[in-house]
């Protein structure tokens, strides 16, 4: 063989390497949280994903807000009534700071379990004083590898939950295909979808509180029309589930017939087969086998943000930028250099410990 066709089979292989992505064992964890108990909640979180891991499962995702709980009372109160303010008081003392111990906890069990941990969580800044309805995805070596905040919340849940911004909005490579997602009714957001898609995305979470029947026809659509896969995935709760402390428990709740949420999950395939679920009424954890390569193939037929796109006639502008209410130049109070003084940091940025696995934030979008 010529010295050249040497080197160009070498090239070929490389590049091969690159492209080609092996299939892999997903898992769709359905549980019940420690509804506002979030040291608890991820306990439980830490032992599922140890269940689902044991199962050869190489990513594993979970409910949206599932720590510490969806505050399912903003459709039962009254807006900033005594048993709402309460239970929000509740609900913001339980969130979750990324770079906190609760975090590395997450951090170490994807670390320790060789997965992708993804996890529905209610989220604040370490000096801020809004929640935000977040998705966080921990790559297996415990980095904070992407995060995703709700861009719009719903309903009643504007009353315990800000807007996020377009900085979130990404997608991020795992080795076995580009991971994304949207939380709740965000995916019924057709814009927010094809941001999405011009990013890659084959395995698209839709984390949801949603128990409706036309919830898993939506994830059916959504599969076929980015042809991706898409793992939908619910809590299961009832109020027999509660905490007996909990604020307004009485009042707002009843027994075992009175169910918070009934569940949801599936697991969907890219061109809009069911693969797994749905899963209602019991706990449980939902696999499939997802193929990337396969979703990726599919797009011969439709890709909606490529050859079956209009750019002459439809255009999407997306501002992935991070929006804060405060910008800092300078200060006085700086001691640092005047280079780090002029810098301006972003309100979701959040500093590490000296722990070289404590998390932080993930990268921005370049």
């Amino acid at each position: 063989m010529a010295v050249g066709e040497a080197k160009l089979d070498d090239f070929l292989g490389q590049r091969t390497a690159r492209v080609t992505v092996a299939p892999v064992k997903v898992a769709a964890v359905q549980a019940a949280p420690v509804l506002l108990d979030r040291d608890a909640t991820i306990g439980k979180v830490v032992a599922l994903a140890e269940q689902a891991a044991a199962e050869g499962a190489r990513l594993v995702v979970f409910p949206e807000a599932f720590v510490p709980g969806y505050p399912d009372w903003v459709w039962r109160t009254r807006p900033w009534d005594a048993t709402a303010t309460a239970l929000y008081a509740r609900l913001f003392e339980q969130a979750v700071v990324v770079g906190s111990p609760a975090t590395d906890v997450l951090a170490s069990t994807a670390r320790r379990l060789g997965i992708w941990l993804s996890a529905g969580v209610s989220e604040r800044d370490e000096a801020g004083s809004t929640l935000y309805n977040t998705l966080l995805h921990f790559a297996p070596d415990g980095t904070l590898a992407a995060r995703h905040r709700k861009l719009m919340p719903t309903g009643g849940e504007r009353l315990v939950w800000g807007m996020g911004d377009g900085s979130t909005l990404t997608v991020t490579d795992t080795g076995f295909g580009r991971l994304g997602g949207l939380i709740c009714w965000e995916n019924y957001m057709p814009l927010a979808r094809a941001a999405l898609y011009a990013q890659g995305v084959d395995i698209y979470l839709a984390p949801t509180w949603d128990n409706s029947d036309v919830w898993v026809p939506t994830l059916r659509h959504i599969a076929k029309e980015g042809r991706t896969y898409v793992i939908g995935v619910t809590s299961c709760i009832r109020a027999t589930d509660l905490p007996a402390g909990l604020p307004g428990r009485a009042e707002l709740y009843g027994g075992a017939e009175d169910w918070l949420s009934r569940g949801n999950t599936a697991i969907i395939g890219p061109g809009g087969e069911v693969l797994a679920g749905p899963l209602t009424g019991e706990e449980g954890i939902v696999y499939a086998e997802i193929d990337a390569g396969a979703a990726r193939a599919s797009r011969q037929q439709f890709d909606p943000v490529g050859h079956y796109s209009r750019p002459d006639v439809f255009r999407l502008h997306v501002d992935a930028t991070a929006h804060v209410a405060v910008l800092e130049t300078s200060s006085d109070r700086r001691t640092k250099s005047p280079a780090a003084a002029s810098s301006v940091a972003p309100v979701n940025q959040t500093q590490g410990g000296p722990d070289e696995h404590r998390t932080s934030d993930p990268t921005k979008r370049t």
